[in-house]
């Protein structure tokens, strides 16, 4: 049928003298592929997986002030291929050590005879990036691009899993929109979101029984925006820009780009399964370092004491003992939050620090992002949005032997504040600190661009455990998300992992919210959340008060990996995840439904035979350990009461 559709094809081209274009792009394995071409002089693509229709015709082009190049066009019949083989090691991604394989197409539009722009397109088996090259046009060497016309078109019957972009300058001191949203799961197509403002990236798509579809984008820098999905009838979600109000309407919401310029890249992450969807590195594959490392960075663990006991305790004797916390734990940070600036001060941290350095733990400090984009009152204010006054304290920081900063509170993805991350980035290499962002946008791309980038919050994280009772109903639904959608494409910054029963500084009964997890789920979000940085949300009485076994596996658990196994689950009802650090891998599983999960899968990384640690909970949600054997087939039965977790580590020596 496929080769009687393409002599008909050939034949009516022959007839009206159409020139052939080259128009499909394939993955190195030939399974996937990407069709481009040009439908009443507009460009559009769909994407197949073995056959199957993922995307059906989606527009392609954008609007700038010098040229409309959504419609007009012609694609050149001279379609520029090449293969991409590179390697690429990074300690702190869901993969140490990244073998890139892809094809590359360069497919050139024109319009009325001039160049207009190339769509650079890279295919690997299961990922698609493209992006755009604009063209200088006569004199003009520089633009703004009012909007891009790029879209996704997914056929009927396809459900959702997104984030609703918030209002601007709403919540907590008017300092969103941060993604911070809950998701809405298997909702049906049409939606534009709350309020008609969209959905933030990545975004996941059920293709039916066919498959799954992430979307996202990767390699926004101070050149561009960040960016969100616009959902519209007929399946089509489109690019959108950031909403004029954010950053209290300063800034351009339209980004500016010279000319010859580039768009970020835009990602297509398709499979049959979710493995390809949890497994996929495209967002740093595509992407370089802007700049060199000042230094060898290092990836630690950390204790925090905000989350427990709030602004209150952000004292000199809290924080130092929670330097001895972090000692006794071999953790090598702690995250002094907001305020030490005025219930410390700046002599005290110096004494802090150094107490801090004969313990072999070092200083992660908190500052607000602010200038004229938030009211949030807390401090330190007005230092990290002014070159002078960032650099000079990034300095002083340098010389006490601070490791790193926290800067929260955005608000927004408009051109101007993608470029505060990157100042602040680049400024803090120069001065060897690594930076942790919070109140922030979605990190794209920015492990491998920023080498002295640690990890973003973007996701309703941790404090809304302490805020909230709700929050603590419905932790286990969220975790199993974000597996899938957020954490998928970059590091996240949750501050999870509590051994507390409540959330109050003596851990005392019925005071503050309860947590309803159990201490084995606890420790599975310890290896399910990914990010090269970990500040876990555990206090100093859980030396006396949580089980000796738990202490003993938050100890040892790393936070960098080097290898990522997709086992099974389904976003907001359970996942079962597998990590592996050197030769010892850690093979966890949670449980949202409300019923108890019984479910058998193969465990290929654990050899027939062998023996390995096993953490499980019982239907009181009461932990124990033991040693179990894997059985010959490699089959394992997980049983995991609602709010409980497994934890499976096996040391293959």
């Amino acid at each position: 049928m496929k080769k009687r559709a393409l002599v008909l094809f050939l034949l009516m081209c022959v007839l009206v003298g159409r020139p052939l274009v080259a128009t499909t792009i394939t993955s190195p394995n030939g399974k996937l592929e990407m069709r481009v071409t040009v439908e009443d002089e507009k460009a559009v693509y769909a994407v197949f997986l073995n056959g199957t229709q993922f995307l059906q015709s989606s527009p392609l082009g954008m609007k700038t002030n010098v040229g409309d190049f959504s419609s007009g066009l012609a694609l050149a019949n001279d379609i520029k291929k090449q293969s991409i083989n590179e390697s690429y090691s990074l300690p702190n991604i869901k993969k140490s050590t990244v073998a890139y394989r892809a094809n590359e197409g360069v497919f050139s539009f024109s319009k009325q005879g001039k160049p207009a722009f190339d769509l650079i397109v890279r295919i690997s088996d299961n990922d698609i990036a493209f992006r755009y090259r604009l063209h200088p046009q006569g004199e003009r060497k520089s633009c703004v691009v009012f909007e891009e016309a790029t879209g996704f078109v997914f056929p009927d019957g396809t459900t959702t899993f997104l984030c609703p972009q918030s209002r601007t300058m709403v919540g907590f001191a008017r300092t969103m929109p941060s993604y911070e949203t809950s998701y809405s799961l298997d909702a049906a197509m049409g939606s534009n979101g709350r309020d008609n403002n969209g959905f933030t990236f990545p975004g996941l798509f059920k293709l039916g029984t066919n498959g799954w579809v992430l979307l996202s984008e990767t390699g926004v820098d101070s050149r561009y925006c960040g960016s969100r999905l616009l959902g519209h009838a007929g399946g089509l979600y489109t690019i959108g820009y950031p909403m004029e109000g954010e950053n209290n309407g300063n800034g351009t919401a339209a980004p500016g780009i010279p000319l010859p310029g580039y768009t970020p890249w835009r990602t297509i992450t398709v499979g049959q399964t979710l493995a390809p969807i949890v497994e996929t590195t495209v967002p740093f594959d595509v992407v370089e370092p802007l700049y060199e490392a000042s230094q060898k960075y290092e990836y630690t663990k950390g204790s925090w004491s905000w989350i427990i006991k709030m602004d209150g305790a952000t004292t000199f004797d809290v924080q130092k003992e929670y330097i001895d916390f972090s000692a006794a734990m071999g953790y090598k940070t702690i995250l002094v939050d907001a305020l030490w600036d005025t219930q410390i001060g700046r002599d005290r941290i110096e004494e802090l620090a150094k107490y801090g350095a004969t313990k072999g733990v070092s200083l992660y400090l908190w500052y607000n992002s602010n200038g004229y984009w938030n009211d949030a009152p807390q401090g330190p204010r007005g230092i990290m949005d002014h070159t002078i006054a960032r650099r000079k304290e990034m300095a002083w920081m340098q010389r006490i032997g601070v490791k790193g900063i926290k800067v929260d509170f955005f608000g927004g993805d408009k051109q101007v504040t993608m470029k505060l991350y990157e100042d602040i980035l680049y400024d803090a290499n120069d001065y060897g600190l690594m930076v942790v962002f919070h109140g922030c946008t979605l990190p794209r791309g920015w492990e491998r661009m920023y080498p002295n980038y640690a990890s973003s919050e973007a996701v309703l994280a941790s404090e809304n455990l302490h805020f909230s009772q709700g929050s603590c109903d419905a932790e286990a639904h969220n975790a199993s998300i974000h597996p899938f959608i957020r954490n998928t494409v970059g590091s996240m910054d949750f501050g999870g992992s509590a051994l507390n029963q409540f959330y109050n500084a003596n851990n005392t009964p019925n005071r503050g919210s309860k947590r309803k997890t159990s201490d084995v789920y606890a420790l599975a979000t310890a290896v399910l959340f990914q990010s090269g940085v970990q500040h876990f949300a555990m206090a100093p009485n859980n030396l006396q008060d949580a089980p000796a076994w738990a202490i003993s596996f938050m100890k040892d658990v790393p936070s960098t990996w080097d290898e990522v196994r997709f086992v099974d689950g389904y976003p907001g009802k359970y996942v079962i995840m597998a990590r592996r650090k050197a030769d010892t891998w850690y093979i966890v599983g949670i449980n949202a439904q409300k019923e108890t999960l019984k479910i058998k899968t193969l465990l290929p990384m654990i050899e027939a035979g062998k023996e390995f640690t096993q953490y499980s909970d019982d239907s009181a949600l009461k932990g124990s350990v033991k040693v179990g054997k894997m059985s010959k087939k490699q089959s394992y039965e997980w049983v995991i009461p609602t709010n409980g977790g497994a934890v499976l580590i096996y040391e293959n020596k």
